[in-house]
């Protein structure tokens, strides 16, 4: 019965950032953000050279959860997972990391590799290890 709701479906098979922490359970209440980003072809070794270096000025207040990429389905698809406790936190972070000497700089040299970006918040299921 659900196969008749759905109107297309993709898939993607993920390998995770070797730099990024590997995603724990954490505590809840939590919001997530999921940031997507489709590079432009040829760009993800350069890519993660940036945000190797990048993630670090996003340690702080550990709400980095987990960077993937996409090996099988779309190609050059980049998946950054973020945990915030509420939409201000988020907006407080986010706007503490252009503080940091060299997170404009890191910024400004990956802009130019993403073709698309999207960004979603998700509240996770009472199942769900990530609170």
């Amino acid at each position: 019965e659900r196969g008749n709701m759905l109107l297309s479906r993709k898939n993607q098979l993920l390998l995770e950032f070797s730099f990024w922490n590997e995603p724990v359970p954490r505590d809840g209440p939590n919001i997530y953000e999921l940031r997507s980003y489709q590079l432009r072809p040829g760009t993800m070794i350069e890519w993660g050279n940036y945000w190797a270096r990048a993630i670090r000025f996003r340690q702080d207040s550990n709400e980095a959860v987990g960077g993937f990429f996409s090996q099988i389905g779309q190609l050059y698809m980049v998946h950054h997972l973020w945990a915030y406790k509420d939409l201000q936190t988020r907006e407080d972070i986010r706007n503490a990391a252009w503080h940091k000497p060299g997170w404009d700089e890191l910024v400004y040299y990956t802009v130019p590799l993403i073709q698309e970006m999207e960004s979603r918040i998700m509240i996770p299921l009472k199942i769900s290890p990530l609170q």
